[in-house]
């Protein structure tokens, strides 16, 4: 191997180092022609890249040029030398630029052109071609190869060929990546935590404060009443945003699975045990979500103290530490300060979990939300079912007197099903689930509030429009089931103001 094929060796060596060190578009095609220039002595290199929907052909990397030389060559296809080769897709070799018609100078970077040659290659991918690589090269007759420089030059065209395509996909996944944590920062905004209540607007300002720190929050509520929306909302507007949020329910996985779940294990660590990276490490520079964290079994909360103290892992059959640099958030639907009087809690554990507290109240303790997320709740089931319902303030009226034993998952599911049952435009009284509806005939009839006659009418009327549509609105059938007389049963709908379906047939006797 003689001295000449040691150099080309090592520059191509070189480039390939360069060109898979990062995704640095610029940053590394520009070193790519800094080796070329330096190892090879091939001045003033360009890197052209073919843009398919205008098919311009611009400099996204020059070598001996200045800003705005380069903003000035821009080709079209089969335009100058350029845009010839990437016309043909066959490289080019111009030995006197002075004599070459064909040779434009677009970016007039070379005032004295005497002497110059020019040698163009195409950058491609099998069939495809990308672009072109260009440089200028002065021989002499004891130092220098046209064919050598071209073959050379060709591998180099390949192997940015190859990083083009690489560096495509990965902007494409940046690009894709940056859609979805933006989606994600507007879903889990401030203006999406839907609540007016005196109550509420205390758990937001709390929530405001807390998310652009790294403190160790810890969320109480009953089931239902949106715990994780509030870590996420956390998580997405704080500084670890880009990182990932990792969610664990420490009620939904067997005792004898959890610890590896958490911490990780390695194999053979247990009957059956693979490599196993946990759920800390794998929320490391974002953060965790522990739901359920009362139900975490005795022989775990250690560890978890560990890593609250430590910052650090150690994975299940190992003796090795993982250093993790996650924030932590839990939640409960238990009195932690009875489970630790019990016994069931660790109470220094406790207090590591318990920097910032937060109560999350459920919906009876806020009933001033509830017309606010039936609303929210409409729109969205409206929008994904493509239907345009609204709800008449009679039943709006009894969802807000509802207890809400679910809270606002109980009250989404609700408007869900609401939204796919209904077969008008308009949720009505009798539309509502009997559970709910149920609740309004104990509070209204047996409340003691007013007088007897009143209470008996009530529960009268309620029957009536309980059992009305579950014989389609059929006066016959309805009234035998009530125990009534078609008469009776229309007389009554008349006194209580009862609305009646528009286009059904009452006196069907198919219904």
């Amino acid at each position: 191997m003689n001295k000449s094929e040691n150099i080309e060796l090592k520059a191509l060596f070189e480039v390939s180092r360069v060109l898979t060190s990062s995704f640095d578009l610029e940053r590394n095609l520009y070193s790519v022609l800094e080796i070329l220039s330096k190892e090879l002595d091939m001045r003033r290199g360009s890197i052209f890249v073919l843009d398919k929907k205008t098919e311009e052909i611009s400099i996204v990397a020059a070598y001996g040029m200045t800003q705005e030389e380069i903003s000035r060559g821009i080709y079209r296809i089969g335009e100058g030398i350029v845009g010839k080769v990437i016309e043909i897709g066959l490289p080019m070799f111009i030995p006197d630029i002075e004599k070459e018609p064909q040779f434009l100078n677009k970016t007039g970077s070379r005032p004295n052109k005497k002497g110059i040659s020019f040698l163009c290659v195409p950058i491609k991918i099998e069939e495809e071609i990308l672009g072109v690589l260009s440089a200028d090269r002065i021989y002499a007759d004891e130092k220098g190869d046209v064919d050598d420089d071209l073959r050379v030059l060709s591998i180099v065209a390949s192997l940015i060929g190859q990083f083009l395509k690489l560096w495509e996909t990965y902007k494409s996944m940046e690009d894709e990546n940056l859609i979805l944590r933006t989606q994600l920062k507007d879903r889990y905004n401030f203006p999406n935590l839907i609540g007016q209540s005196p109550s509420f607007q205390a758990v937001l300002k709390t929530v405001m404060k807390v998310a652009g720190t790294d403190a160790t929050v810890l969320l109480f509520g009953e089931s239902g009443t949106g715990k994780e929306l509030i870590a996420k909302t956390i998580h997405f507007q704080s500084k670890r945003a880009k990182e990932p949020f990792v969610a664990i329910n420490c009620a939904a996985i067997p005792e004898a699975l959890l610890e590896a779940e958490l911490f990780g294990s390695e194999k053979g660590a247990f009957t059956g045990a693979v490599k196993r990276v946990g759920k800390f490490e794998q929320a490391n520079g974002g953060t965790i979500f522990l739901d359920e964290v009362g139900e975490l079994p005795l022989s775990l909360q250690p560890k978890l103290l560990r890593v609250l103290q430590e910052k650090t892992v150690e994975p299940l059959g190992s003796s090795k530490t993982v250093k993790v640099d996650v924030r932590i958030i839990s939640a409960t639907n238990k009195d932690l300060s009875d489970e630790i009087r019990k016994g069931a809690f660790r109470e220094d554990l406790f207090w590591r979990l318990n920097v910032i507290p937060i109560y999350i109240p459920p919906l009876r303790e806020r009933k001033e939300d509830i017309p606010l997320l039936v609303e929210y709740y409409l729109k969205r089931y409206c929008s994904i079912y493509k239907k345009s319902v609204t709800i008449d303030n009679e039943a709006l009226n009894v969802l807000v007197s509802y207890d809400w034993p679910g809270n606002v998952r109980e009250l989404a599911n609700t408007i869900e099903r609401l939204v796919v049952m209904t077969e008008s435009n308009k949720i009505k009284l009798y539309d509502l689930p009997d559970t709910v509806r149920g609740n309004l005939k104990i509070k209204s009839t047996f409340s003691g509030e007013s007088k007897l006659p009143a209470e008996i009418e009530e529960l009268e009327r309620i029957r009536i429009m309980d059992t009305l549509p579950k014989f389609n609105f059929n006066i016959r059938r309805t009234a035998q089931a009530l125990g009534l007389t078609e008469r009776q049963l229309n007389y009554r709908i008349k006194k209580y103001g009862i609305k009646i379906k528009k286009g059904v047939n009452l006196n069907d006797s198919n219904n």
